[in-house]
């Protein structure tokens, strides 16, 4: 492709050149010739906006940076294990999808809707600990009045035998006396007797009477739980509270609680995200258990890097870190150089014995729109900031012309002008480089059409020149 460019570019400066010589036989026409343009100083080029736009020229400034102690990584993005939760299904049965691949989702949207039999065999087991509950405190409730008139029997009875006894005691005077009959003598013993028989009697029905009381109150207390139990258990099946499932609901019959009205099991999304992945088919019979869908929250990224095991002397965790784009540029087309995130470094506990690397990994303080799981770019890790930075400027924006540096720099005063500069240069990270001379902080260097200025220049340094808004470029003046 950049052959092809540079053909493109020969032919059109060719024709651009043919086109700005006079045809010899027309003839001289002295009103209109252009007023005469001064050539350009041997390291200058004319830039004007046309010329950038055909070219795709963009500009980089000078900045300090620490280009010893950076370490350069190359990693990419991917989820923070909490990013993604997944839904199966709670309960056997028919789904039917209420979402699509990739629908944004809120908390509380439905996301499918299961028909399952299960289900009505869940009601019914609730229904019967209901009833059991009703039953047992049925029974509790009859036993207190059944309590109260065995009591007030055991008073008569304890009544009727004072009484009895004070008889016998005055029949007993009276015969002492030479008096009575013992006829009556014996009545009173004997109505005493059938009344001890009587109190023996009630005495054992009130202790049947506390055993049956005992025993429903555990029954009570068993069927509470029991109900408990599987309201707690059907709360979590439909992600609901106990309390929702027991308001009462109005039918056009009567009023139920809301467990005795659902007819379908829904599922809803717990968290915000998109819908990721969709496992099932809609209508399909899934068993317990089973996965459905996959909803991931797109800001949950982290950037995994790759760092060597040979600079453990070095890194350690708190460092901070910058996440580059992949490519240095400024085109419009691709991520702006600019566009950094920062972060905290933090070492994964193991590493890559055949590699010789270590994981290392950063999560962004901020999260910018090009950071995608899967996307490729670099991590910036300063080791340490003691030293004085240096000015330094992209690899990309270096040229090479033959074995000679070259770079653009921005006429500060005519920004339709760059000069040209043979490059004195220092250290480089694998993406920055320090310029030792010639820049200044806050000079623009030419970065993306670098090549092309160098091209129109190479060789011919001694001479100046123009590009036409086509983007050809012609030696010297018009």
């Amino acid at each position: 492709m950049l052959s092809t460019r540079l053909h493109t570019i020969a032919i059109l400066s060719l024709a651009t050149l043919m086109s700005c010589d006079r045809p010899p036989t027309a003839p001289p026409k002295a009103d209109t010739t252009p007023p005469h343009q001064p050539a350009l100083p041997s390291n200058r080029i004319a830039i004007d906006p046309a010329v950038r736009a055909n070219l795709g020229i963009t500009f980089t400034v000078a900045e300090r940076r620490h280009i010893e102690e950076t370490l350069r990584l190359p990693g990419r993005f991917e989820y923070l294990p909490s990013a993604r939760h997944q839904y199966n299904t709670p309960i056997p049965g028919q789904v039917e999808l209420l979402v699509k691949q990739f629908d944004k989702v809120q908390p509380g949207t439905p996301l499918y809707r299961i028909d399952a039999p299960a289900w009505r065999d869940t009601q019914k087991a609730i229904a019967r600990a209901n009833a059991d509950i009703e039953t047992a405190q049925a029974t509790l409730d009859s036993l207190a009045p059944l309590k109260a008139a065995l009591d007030q029997h055991e008073f008569t009875l304890l009544t009727a035998r004072a009484n009895w006894a004070d008889r016998l005691e005055q029949l007993n005077d009276i015969r002492e006396a030479g008096g009575g009959s013992a006829g009556a003598l014996a009545d009173a013993r004997a109505s005493i007797a059938e009344t001890d028989a009587k109190l023996a009697n009630l005495i054992e029905r009130k202790a049947q009477l506390a055993a049956t009381g005992a025993t429903t109150t555990a029954q009570l207390r068993a069927a509470n739980s029991h109900f408990d139990l599987l309201l707690a258990s059907t709360a979590a099946l439909l992600d609901t509270t106990v309390e929702s499932l027991q308001e009462p609901v109005r039918t056009q019959q009567s009023t139920l609680p809301r467990w005795r009205t659902i007819t379908d099991i829904y599922v809803n999304a717990m968290s915000p995200g998109i819908i990721d992945s969709i496992d099932v088919t809609n209508g399909a019979w899934v068993d317990s258990t089973a996965a459905v869908l996959t909803v991931t929250q797109p800001d949950k990224l982290r950037f995994h890097a790759d760092g060597l095991q040979s600079d453990l002397g070095v890194l350690r965790n708190g460092l901070t870190a910058r996440i580059v784009p992949p490519t240095p540029s400024a085109s419009p087309r691709g991520v702006p150089l600019t566009d950094t995130m920062t972060g905290t470094l933090i070492l994964g506990p193991g590493g890559d014995a055949d590699g010789r690397t270590i994981d290392m990994y950063v999560t962004p303080e901020t999260l910018l729109s090009w950071a995608r799981p899967g996307v490729s770019a670099q991590l910036e890790v300063v080791t340490s900031s003691t030293s004085t930075p240096e000015l330094a400027i992209p690899l990309a924006a270096i040229q090479r012309d033959g074995l000679t540096p070259v770079i653009f720099r921005r006429d500060s005063d005519n920004p339709n002008e760059a000069i040209r500069i043979e490059a004195d240069l220092g250290l480089d990270d694998g993406r920055w480089v320090a310029v030792l001379s010639e820049l200044a902080d806050g000079d623009e260097v030419v970065l993306d059409g670098g090549f092309q200025l160098m091209l129109a220049m190479s060789g011919s340094i001694e001479k100046g020149g123009h590009f036409h808004a086509d983007g050809t470029f012609h030696e010297g003046e018009h």
